[in-house]
């Protein structure tokens, strides 16, 4: 019996068997007049289409390693959906969206076990769809943000440290950068600063994060020898791109709470920053010399998306693709100074998504309609750029101090040896193999 996964299982026997004695009675649903059925069909939908998006990011982190990664790393992304998911049922969603402390935290009984959480709307959260159901949607976010941070250490984390960090990355940073910025109460959403779909709470708080893996855990045992890395399977990359492509469009356009006018705005402000990124991208590698290559077209797309994410249903059309082009340059820039410095982020995450969040979130306080310093208002922009700086040291220097815990707890670093036999078999006991098709034997009679 493995000794190191028994407290694990035991917590979780603990949280799944406090529900016998959390049973919420069946509450009437008194508000039924105020639902609208289109905005509980569109976001039912949109719950699905970010649902998707955890394993679209699978593909598209697994892709990009070795061969001899692929599962572990397409498992840190896929487990988040298991692990979060209670977690956020047990706590995570009261801390968010319970009552809010002084504008920095939700009390964590306010709907703990989802109690409350019913088939009634909630006036100040979501009021034309079931609250259960904004619960769900809001779920998907917290799944896939620590998702997000594995691509920093991807080939060389131990699982079982990975999974007690996620847990205390969604409590301590997660869900006070929710409830800061997308509670009515949240002191940043009261200054009024604007993240429609998460480039704040999802995309920087994800980047930093990274940062401060790559940091605390170093780089791999490859790293700096002039070793040129094939990934593993750059169809894989594409597929995941194409499934977080299409998920996104519920991210974004699905954060508008309805179908209405502004879903149909912020699905618009993805599709066209996402193609103007790619296309940045490609060309702005090939301007410098570079062949034009899949894996950077869709790092290029999936920049755009981060990118427009704070911004999605405030910009116009225009706006957007100016978004789009600028971060994929500024994006890919950061890449190219990455590569140079010593930190070894090996999917790019903080590049990629934490800058792409940070662009994304001072050009929204640019373009914001109405209130935009493009509209020749000072006060929303002067905020971002505030907001910029507190989230900025929150979610590093908070991730950074939640690394060291989980160290003191259990070590978060392979061995050599195991990192070298590659993680896919050294932690779970499998292996990528494509096989070779079977031509059958030609009987020569």
């Amino acid at each position: 019996m493995k000794k190191k996964f028994l407290l694990p299982f035991i917590v979780l026997t603990v949280v799944c068997c406090t529900g016998l004695f959390c049973c919420q009675n069946d509450s009437p649903v008194t508000t039924e007049a105020n639902m609208s059925y289109a905005d509980i069909a569109w976001m039912l939908t949109s719950a699905g289409l970010v649902l998707l998006m955890t394993p679209g990011l699978s593909f598209f982190y697994g892709g990009m390693v070795s061969k001899k990664n692929i599962i572990s790393t397409m498992l840190q992304s896929f487990i988040a959906l298991g692990v979060i998911t209670i977690l956020y049922v047990f706590v995570g969603f009261s801390l968010c969206f319970g009552e809010s402390w002084n504008g920095i935290i939700g009390n964590p009984l306010t709907y703990f076990m989802f109690r409350g959480v019913d088939l009634n709307v909630n006036e100040a959260l979501a009021p034309t769809i079931p609250m259960l159901l904004f619960a769900l949607f809001q779920m998907k976010f917290a799944i896939i943000t620590p998702a997000l941070i594995t691509g920093s250490f991807a080939e060389r984390v131990k699982f079982n440290a990975y999974l007690l960090f996620i847990c205390l990355f969604s409590i301590f940073i997660y869900a006070p950068l929710a409830h800061w910025t997308w509670h009515p109460e949240g002191f940043l959403r009261k200054l009024g600063v604007l993240d429609f779909a998460g480039g704040t709470v999802v995309h920087m708080s994800a980047g930093y994060a990274a940062l401060a893996g790559a940091m605390i855990l170093g780089p791999r045992t490859s790293f700096g020898d002039n070793k040129h890395l094939e990934p593993a399977n750059i169809p894989y990359v594409i597929l995941g791109t194409g499934m977080l492509w299409f998920g996104w469009f519920g991210f974004n356009a699905g954060s508008s709470l309805g179908a209405n006018t502004t879903a149909v705005l912020a699905f618009s402000t993805t599709m066209v920053a996402s193609a103007a990124a790619m296309l940045s991208w490609i060309f702005f590698d090939a301007v410098r010399g570079k062949k034009v290559s899949a894996m950077e077209a869709c790092i290029g797309a999936v920049v755009g998306l981060v990118a427009i994410t704070p911004a999605a249903g405030y910009v116009t059309i225009p706006h957007a693709m100016f978004i789009g082009f600028i971060a994929s340059i500024i994006s890919n820039l950061a890449v190219h100074t990455k590569n140079k410095s010593k930190v070894d982020d090996t999917l790019d995450v903080f590049p990629c998504h934490g800058v792409g969040g940070i662009t994304g979130m001072i050009l929204t306080g640019v373009f914001a309609k109405e209130v935009g310093l493009y509209y020749g208002q000072t006060t929303t922009f002067f905020y971002h750029m505030l907001a910029l700086g507190l989230v900025s040291v929150f979610t590093f220097g908070g991730s950074y101090l939640l690394y060291k815990l989980t160290a003191l707890i259990v070590p978060l670093r392979v061995s050599v040896q195991d990192e070298n036999d590659g993680l896919d078999f050294t932690q779970h006991g499998e292996t990528y193999k494509l096989k070779k098709p079977v031509v059958p034997e030609v009987n020569p009679n």
